[in-house]
């Protein structure tokens, strides 16, 4: 008998249907896999069986009961528990503040037993293996990756018999990774349900039991998950034979620097970086996560302080802050990491999260162009193909793949001609996959020069001209031609620091 089970499940908004007729069922004890391109009706599906949103027609049955919660608490209270890629933490509560949240152990008098709550924060922790993470740590004072173990536990605590898992391997490192993949087949093992969304089929291959693919809010198939190849599911996920997901390469760098660094550093976790990005080059940035990518990035677009010195186009230059780096042609733009933390108002329209930054290029002594502002949305929006009921629909409403677009939108408005991508393609389906990459390619040979970093090898492999490799916040190598490969990524991250 299987533990779940949904059949005609629909879901409009407005004009837009989320879920047509869709179908799912799943036993106790597996890893089931649900696959499907942003948008295809995931997210709504996840938030029908979490309660947070309530179906049009349909049925869902747990167990052979009728399934009805009304809201996340109900559907947590039968068993239904959720670890999401967009976080649902507290910044300002600690770790186990935000593991414990409304569900916190309380003594005699009805007052939070912290000692209580930490005993059973590291019972948790050690129970499954977590790695290493201070349970008294502000959420605010964590990395990406660390937020996202915290989001496990928090899932975790709530002992669900049916956990869903969506893209939470995506903001992990690969040890880490590899960690939460056993866990899914621990819980399994011990009788729970796993649905695991992830756009990484190996992470798919690796544990799932069986596998269903939506598409435009439809069950288009259901497979065992050996017994489908991966053409056959990318097939099926998007409508249409994928001839390539990844462009051609061909070379376009000029020998003009765009941006040249020199002795580059920030904090205690960035020093000594050299090198130059080319006009109309793709020059990636690898090595294992937690090595200074991130503080590169950031320093590099201002939003922390260096040390060292810049030139941008030949100009010697200081960025102190990003308002400063985006500075029209000869600046800098930067889509981020967390999109819906760094990069989007999600409280606010697709409009308004485009041209925000640049309400300059519409704006006359205090006034607004209104006509000027709506033909610069429509050619982002038409350009960038990105799947909006209108410009006004709320940013906080769209698929993964598509709020993605909106913030590459936004960084091309600014007109900055040095793009600073980190990992852009994180959570996203394989078809918006290969849009980003041959939007990148076109880019360089328009004369943009882009930095780009990936925690996913092989992109940095097929996508970039160059490697830059970093090893404890500094240059362990610089990759060209036959040299970039996975294994001379991996080779340059961990052995001894060579000459660039």
């Amino acid at each position: 008998m299987d533990l779940i089970e949904v059949s005609g499940l629909t879901k409009r908004y407005g004009g837009i249907v989320a879920l047509s007729e869709a179908q799912f069922s799943a036993r106790a004890g597996e890893v089931h896999a649900l696959i499907g391109e942003n948008g295809a009706g995931k997210s709504t599906f996840i938030q029908v069986l979490l309660g947070a949103v309530h179906r049009d027609s349909g049925k869902v049955a747990l167990e052979g009961q009728p399934y009805l919660p009304i809201n996340p608490n109900a559907a947590q209270a039968l068993g239904v528990a959720a670890v999401f890629q967009e976080l649902s933490l507290i910044p300002d509560l600690t770790v186990e503040q935000n593991i414990w949240f409304r569900h916190e152990p309380r003594n005699l008098i009805g007052m939070v037993d912290r000692r209580e709550m930490r005993r059973k924060t590291l019972e948790l922790f050690a129970k499954y293996h977590f790695p290493s993470l201070d349970p008294s740590r502000e959420l605010r004072r964590l990395t990406l990756a660390e937020r996202q173990i915290a989001e496990i536990a928090k899932g975790l605590a709530k002992a669900p018999r049916i956990l869903i898992l969506d893209e939470a391997t995506s903001a992990l490192p690969a040890k880490e990774a590899e960690w939460l993949l056993a866990l899914t087949r621990q819980l399994a093992a011990e009788g729970r349900l796993v649905i695991f969304i992830s756009h990484r089929m190996g992470e798919i291959r690796a544990i799932a039991d069986r596998l269903t693919i939506f598409r435009n809010g439809k069950t288009v198939a259901v497979h065992e998950a050996g017994a489908v190849s991966d053409d056959e599911i990318v097939t099926q996920m998007i409508g249409r034979h994928l001839d390539r997901l990844y462009p051609e390469r061909i070379a376009t760098a000029t020998s003009r620097a765009a941006l040249r660094v020199r002795n580059f550093g920030s904090g205690s976790r960035l020093s000594g970086i050299d090198f130059d990005l080319r006009e109309g080059e793709v020059l990636g940035v690898g090595g294992l996560q937690g090595h200074g990518q991130r503080e590169l990035f950031q320093a590099l677009f201002g939003a922390s302080r260096s040390t060292g010195t810049l030139e941008l186009w030949g100009k010697p230059t200081t960025i102190r802050n990003p308002r400063q780096a985006l500075t029209g042609r000869d600046g800098i733009a930067l889509v981020p990491e967390d999109r819906r933390g760094q990069g989007l108002l999600l409280a606010k329209s697709v409009r308004e999260n485009l041209t925000l930054s640049v309400i300059r290029r519409f704006s006359s002594n205090g006034l607004l162009d209104n006509k000027r502002e709506a033909a610069l949305v429509r050619e982002m929006v038409d350009f960038l193909r990105i799947k909006a009921g209108t410009p006004e629909q709320l940013a906080g409403t769209l698929s993964g793949g598509n709020q993605q677009k909106v913030i590459f939108g936004k960084m091309l408005l600014t007109q900055a001609r040095v793009l600073l991508l980190y990992d852009p393609t994180r959570g996203v389906d394989v078809g918006t996959k290969g849009e980003i990459f041959q939007l990148m390619r076109d880019l360089a040979a328009k004369g943009y020069a882009i930095l780009f970093y990936s925690s996913d090898l092989p992109e940095l492999v097929h996508v970039a001209d160059r490697v830059l490799v970093l090893q404890n916040g500094r240059v362990a190598a610089l990759l060209e031609g036959d040299r970039i490969s996975e294994e001379g990524i991996l080779r340059a991250a961990v052995l001894e620091t060579e000459a660039a």
